[in-house]
């Protein structure tokens, strides 16, 4: 059974760090980011963020301009469904041979980016107005195509990249998927309030090819000898043993570690509070009498530099604190965030305010996510990686689709103050059961501890 193997945060650190093997050590940390494949790694997690927030809050701007009521936006974060199931079929991308023989992951990658960027160049050619059905239907396969990808990317990751780059490799794939959302959301909207939507999501189209020239120009990982499965029998029993080794074989061995049920609760809730925010943000913007241009000035300078900032500082913290107490902080400073939104909705329609709602927004969120990024990756087991960071990151998504899709018909209920208000304490429930987790790691390794 695989167990993690980071416990900083189950014991004190050193009293007296000697001051040069630390110096010594964060020089080579910081080394590993110079490595080619390190720096593969940014573009691909660009590519993974860019089209989350064409089907999330730049969608919901531009629904919110043409009109559309709040309840409709609200229900459009139902497309982002297939981020919640994509670890349904993440064992037939892990396993089957892709439609473009360029290896395993390359051919995989390759095929589905190219019909991503077709699919976000139809989206953006409907209108709102008369074609809102067919909106829905073309977000959905963006959605759909975009949890594929990044089955493929995060598989590629893992398998790429030695043991000890797999904490910058992470690190790198939260700054491009930070990046990335950034780009489809303030640069979406500087571009929409030029030249049109249609041009917005064909630049971001355009964009996305970074992770495809990576791709097409990368290396193709060398697959390990405990993830390629090789049949030995014919027939039905072939495919019983592939459904044994590929399917089912990933969540049994994830069944087996103590207390599963609440790490996928804990998972679940996590971001929870962030994705009901989120959802109803740019409707919040609008109402308030901003303009797209107000919006994404405000996200360009100040997003920009907290988004990477946070990313820095929740690795920092992860790294000194360990994953617990980082989890702890980053999540409590992620709902804290929420309250700025409140602010905002008082206030009204002052730049100021939309300043610091901007800054929590990204900087907290950033934080929280390199910790729950770097939880997720401990808990993969090396033989399942692929289908086992694509179910636990699924089931994080589940927040921003299942039950953020409620969020404007709550918002209308209870008006903006109450709303976000109550984002802020819908996570709380997820910070208790990992209080309950880390005592229960804590008393584990105590158990485990050789008598002295």
């Amino acid at each position: 059974m695989h167990q993690p193997t980071n416990r900083d945060d189950l014991r004190p650190a050193a009293s007296e760090p000697q001051t040069s093997e630390t110096a010594g050590g964060w020089r080579r940390s910081l080394a590993v980011y110079a490595d080619r494949r390190v720096i593969l790694i940014l573009p691909l997690g660009f590519a993974s963020g860019l089209p989350l927030l064409l089907t999330f809050s730049t969608l919901s701007a531009w629904l919110a301009s043409a009109g559309v009521r709040r309840a409709a936006i609200g229900a459009f974060a139902l497309v982002g469904t297939p981020y919640a199931l994509k670890f349904l079929w993440s064992p037939l991308i892990d396993r089957l041979p892709p439609p473009i023989p360029a290896g395993r992951r390359r051919g995989w990658g390759i095929t589905i980016q190219i019909a991503l960027i077709a699919a976000i160049l139809a989206l953006g050619s409907r209108d709102p107005k008369s074609h809102l059905g067919a909106m829905a239907a073309l977000a959905l396969l963006v959605a759909f195509l975009s949890a594929s990808q990044d089955i493929v990317i995060d598989a590629y990751r893992v398998e790429l990249l030695a043991p000890e780059q797999q904490g910058p490799g992470a690190g790198m794939i939260q700054t491009g998927y930070r990046i990335g959302m950034l780009a489809a959301g303030a640069g979406a909207l500087v571009i929409a309030a030029r030249a049109g939507w249609f041009v917005a999501y064909g630049a971001m189209a355009i964009l996305l090819g970074s992770g495809l020239l990576v791709f097409i120009f990368g290396p193709e990982p060398e697959a390990s000898s405990e993830i390629v499965f090789e049949a030995r029998s014919k027939g039905w029993r072939a495919v019983r043993e592939w459904i044994a080794t590929a399917v089912t074989g990933p969540f049994i061995d994830f069944m087996q570690r103590p207390l599963w049920p609440v790490i996928l609760l804990f998972v679940l809730g996590y971001k929870l509070g962030e994705a009901m925010a989120g959802i109803m943000a740019m409707p919040l913007y609008l109402s308030l009498g901003f303009s797209l241009d107000e919006i994404a000035a405000v996200s360009k300078l100040f997003g920009f530099f907290a988004t990477i900032l946070g990313a820095l500082i929740g690795g920092a913290v992860t790294a000194r604190l360990g994953i617990f107490r980082a989890l702890l902080l980053c999540g409590v400073m992620q709902s804290a965030g929420n309250l700025f939104y409140v602010l905002q909705a008082i206030g009204g329609h002052r730049l100021d305010y939309l300043a610091l709602c901007v800054v929590a927004e990204n900087l907290t969120g950033a934080m929280a996510g390199a910790a729950l990024v770097a939880y997720l990756s401990e808990l993969c087991s090396p033989a399942f990686t692929a289908t086992q960071y694509a179910l636990l990151s699924s089931l994080s998504a589940v927040g921003r689709t299942m039950v953020a899709s409620s969020g404007g018909i709550l918002a209308e209920q209870l008006g903006w103050v109450r709303f976000f208000e109550l984002t802020t304490i819908v996570t709380l429930p997820a910070l208790v059961l990992l209080i309950w987790l880390a005592r229960s790691a804590r008393s584990l390794t105590v158990e485990r501890s050789p008598a002295i």
